[in-house]
């Protein structure tokens, strides 16, 4: 029983003893260049760039470090990132005009859809005109379902809304 214990103490004691070198330490370079590893973050005077590696993949804990504004160069434009910007306004160019052909597309279509109608329209109603005009009976069926003959006054409101729809749908199209 002792045996099994005493292995059992040394595993979990190895197991603990992995577990602490898992972790990865801070690496920089002070300003005379001797290299320090530690696991406490570096000196809150030390720039980004003499961090070497840090425990969370290169991103600082600490406060972020200021480097003065002059020693940053302004003038000094990536080629690359300047190449990925352009490419990248040229997909959006390209996506935003084949956008906008779409958007033409689907209004011509609609139009081409419209002008159909009007021209259904245009027909039913200049079909229609002649039978109102000749003073033939004509009568509709009102809302409780039953016929109704139109009278004077019904047959000049016929007569002018087919006017207004020849009107509206026979015009240029």
């Amino acid at each position: 029983m002792q045996k099994i214990a005493l292995s059992f103490a040394a595993c979990l004691l190895a197991f603990a003893a992995s577990g602490a070198h898992a972790q990865n330490p801070w690496k920089w370079r002070d300003a005379s260049g001797q290299m320090h590893i530690s696991d406490t973050p570096p000196p809150a005077g030390t720039p980004a760039r003499n961090i070497i590696s840090s425990p969370n993949g290169g991103a600082l804990v600490g406060a972020p470090v200021l480097t003065p504004l002059a020693a940053t160069p302004t003038a000094a434009v990536d080629p690359a990132a300047s190449a990925n910007e352009s490419a990248l306004e040229k997909r959006k160019k390209a996506a935003d005009k084949d956008k906008a052909d779409k958007d033409k597309a689907d209004r011509a279509a609609i139009d081409a859809k419209n002008a159909v109608i009007r021209k259904d329209n245009c027909a039913r109603a200049q079909a229609a005109l002649p039978g109102i005009q000749n003073g033939a009976r004509i009568s509709r069926i009102n809302d409780k379902g039953e016929r109704e003959v139109l009278d004077d006054a019904g047959r000049a409101q016929e007569l002018k809304r087919m006017q207004d729809i020849i009107a509206s749908n026979c015009g240029p199209l």
